[in-house]
């Protein structure tokens, strides 16, 4: 079955706690998300009260449009990204915006992100 959605009018859109929002898309099986992470967001301040757990443990894949943001993983590794990265964010971690402009990210693993546990 073919289908088509445009991202301009989500089908859901979950505010976080303060910083931003994640737009969300989905069409039949496949779910798209297109996160706007606002100057000063962070996922322990943000996303965690939405979440109740003490890290992310949603599983990311997508790629980043504009702006930067730092992952930081459980185990203390930090991965950066910015325009054109493409990633695979395993569960497990913090993360936040970094600079003065909002970072874009489109996410194709957000079936269940920032909804309440």
């Amino acid at each position: 079955m073919s289908d088509k959605h445009n991202i301009e009018t989500p089908h859901e859109r979950r505010p976080f706690h303060d910083h931003g929002h994640m737009d969300v898309v989905t069409l039949g099986d496949f779910t798209l998300g297109r996160g706007v992470f606002e100057p000063g967001w962070r996922w322990s301040n943000d996303v965690k009260p939405i979440a109740g757990t003490d890290s992310c443990q949603t599983h990311h894949t997508g790629i980043c449009l504009e702006g930067r943001m730092t992952v930081r993983f459980d185990d203390g590794t930090e991965l950066d990204m910015g325009p054109g990265d493409v990633v695979d964010l395993s569960p497990g971690h913090d993360a936040w915006t970094v600079g003065d402009t909002a970072c874009v990210f489109l996410d194709t693993g957000v079936k269940g992100y920032a909804k309440p546990a």
